[in-house]
């Protein structure tokens, strides 16, 4: 059960990583959304979500997300400890 109810912000420090464990899978699309726009207005073009393993419906639904932002260049699941419960994303550099 979450501690938190639908009117909490939830600060989250925009420094290439987003864990999505602290919200609900209903808020993980714009989460992210949100998350990429901040991440690129400070310049930071590789991010790595972390979306757990569980049965995959949150990576699925990341990954529908990433499928369709114009902003991702290429995205796939972390090779590193965490595994598939991480994606490392490459998003293109903001040319103004």
């Amino acid at each position: 059960m979450n501690s938190f109810d639908d009117d909490t912000v939830v600060h989250v420090p925009i420094d290439g990583e987003l864990d999505l464990h602290m919200f609900s899978p209903k808020e993980a699309a714009s989460v992210v959304e949100e998350y990429i726009r901040a991440c690129l207005e400070d310049g930071i073009t590789e991010l790595r979500i972390i979306h757990g393993k569980g049965k995959g419906a949150l990576r699925r639904t990341v990954h529908a997300l990433l499928d369709r932002h114009p902003q991702v260049v290429q995205y796939g699941l972390d090779s590193g400890p965490s595994g598939w419960g991480a994606t490392l994303v490459s998003l293109k550099e903001n040319v103004e």
